[in-house]
């Protein structure tokens, strides 16, 4: 079985692939954290859905990176979760 690691290094020699890869990266890094701070809070995708007064799907859409969530939504995570979001920008 390959790993999808081992398709992402084998993918990312093509340069169009690192090219859309590397645009959509904010993305994934978004539903990373979201992931890691649903973990942290020692919640399943079901339980943040009831906190968020919402459905396990939506929850899973969040964390897949295929939608893009409002502010409201991530503030609605963050209070689930017990925690504080915060948004702010880097120089490019």
């Amino acid at each position: 079985m390959t790993k999808l690691a081992d398709l992402h290094e084998a993918w990312s020699r093509d340069p169009e692939y690192r090219l859309e890869y590397d645009r959509l990266g904010p993305e994934f890094a978004l539903a990373r954290t979201l992931i890691e701070v649903r973990a942290g809070a020692q919640l399943t995708q079901a339980e943040l859905a009831q906190r968020m007064a919402t459905t396990q799907s939506v929850v899973a859409r969040l964390e897949s990176g295929r939608v893009h969530p409002t502010t409201r939504t991530l503030e609605k995570v963050a209070r689930a979760t017990g925690t504080r979001l915060r948004i702010h920008f880097d120089p490019a």
